[in-house]
């Protein structure tokens, strides 16, 4: 018979515990807090033999001693601690236990944690599960719940990546209107007011995706009317050129700007793909005679 680890032993006494039937002079919640302290030595325990299944499942067993305890705190903690556990190969069950994460912190008011919690869970669908609608919901989430915080820096990065991704599954007007929106905030501080132009640009070729040049006119229109240095910029003149390229079925001046534009700015994973589904829209347009 094989001995047991440290961390078994501790669970078993922490199973007792909880099974247990409180005695006449202690409360059940005694029963509970005790029981929850065995559970959460026992997963540490386990995290230490690098079990981290068995350290994840101690952790929501401490979680629901703490909830029937009425620990409210420790029990968002103790979520928390399973979801990191869980984080190595579980993702699944790590999401479940950031949701009951968030279910405590927003319960209590404590929405900039409940914020920073929901980014991971947005992490967790596009590394994990490459579940880009669900991270794009996370992020939309955690950038509302920032944003009435008053964290707004924090908040316009989560909306720009839901734009990223929005694009990514060829949701373009989503994209648009959350670049804008980061966009229109960022002119609001002179300290962001220079990335206005990398987010304009991503808008313009959402739009140019789209198939629609005359859209992307009329906003680069719009973009150079709020922010008069914009035009004079090299990404509103790429812009003006793609448009120009994509109106007129002029694939060789499309890519010459392409080249034009990537030897000063290299251009980001995001942007090839975009620009590739774009070069595409115009190799299959019909040519009108």
């Amino acid at each position: 018979m094989p001995s047991k680890s440290p961390a078994q032993v501790l669970l078993e006494k922490a199973d007792k515990k909880a099974a247990s039937s409180s005695g006449w002079f202690s409360s059940s919640s005694t029963k509970f807090e005790e029981a929850g302290d065995l559970y959460q030595q026992a997963a540490n325990s386990f995290k230490l033999e690098k079990l981290f299944k068995e350290a994840g499942d101690c952790f929501s067993r401490e979680a629901e001693c703490r909830e029937n305890s009425k620990e409210t705190n420790e029990a968002a903690n103790a979520w928390w601690n399973a979801a990191k556990a869980y984080k190595r190969g579980y993702p699944n069950l790590a999401i479940q236990s950031l949701t009951q994460t968030i279910v405590h912190l927003t319960k209590s008011g404590r929405f900039r944690q409940a914020a920073d919690r929901e980014k991971e869970i947005g992490q967790i669908y596009l590394q994990e599960s490459q579940d880009i609608r669900k991270a794009c919901e996370s992020y939309e989430r955690a950038g509302d719940w920032y944003a009435q915080e008053d964290a707004a820096a924090t908040a316009n990065a989560c909306y720009k990546d839901a734009a990223d991704l929005h694009a990514e599954i060829d949701e373009f007007p989503q994209a648009i209107a959350r670049y804008e929106q980061v966009a229109d905030h960022s002119l609001t501080s002179a300290l962001t007011k220079y990335s206005v132009k990398e987010y304009w640009l991503r808008a313009s070729l959402c739009a140019l995706a789209m198939g629609d040049p005359v859209l992307a006119r009329r906003n680069m229109q719009k973009y150079k009317t709020q922010d008069a240095t914009f035009a004079s910029t090299r990404e509103a003149k790429f812009v003006d050129v793609l448009i120009d390229a994509v109106q007129a079925g002029d694939v060789e001046g499309f890519t010459g700007a392409l080249v034009d534009f990537d030897s000063v700015s290299k251009l980001d994973n995001w942007k090839t793909s975009i620009l590739l589904k774009i070069k595409r829209g115009i190799q299959d347009e019909p040519i009108l005679t």
